[in-house]
């Protein structure tokens, strides 16, 4: 009995399958690394507004200090 040999057809279509799956992968991967370039985006701008509100905090009290110090005579001339 002669041994069947793949045509070129089926050749091809086995590649295009094989390259679909490979391409389902990438795409889920894709999504994975979207979903957490997001959250870090989020995580980056509540760091950012933290440390904004604490360098506002900390005019406030620097402002404060130079007035209890101004009362008290506690100031350098300048």
């Amino acid at each position: 009995m002669a041994e069947e040999h793949p045509t070129i057809g089926d050749l091809t279509y086995e590649l295009l399958k094989k390259m679909n799956a490979d391409l389902s992968e990438i795409k889920a991967d894709i999504s994975e690394l979207k979903m957490r370039a997001t959250a870090t985006d989020e995580h980056l701008s509540g760091l950012f507004i933290t440390t904004t509100g604490l360098n506002n905090r900390m005019d406030r009290l620097e402002t404060r200090l130079e007035r209890i110090e101004r009362r008290l005579d506690l100031t350098e001339a300048r």
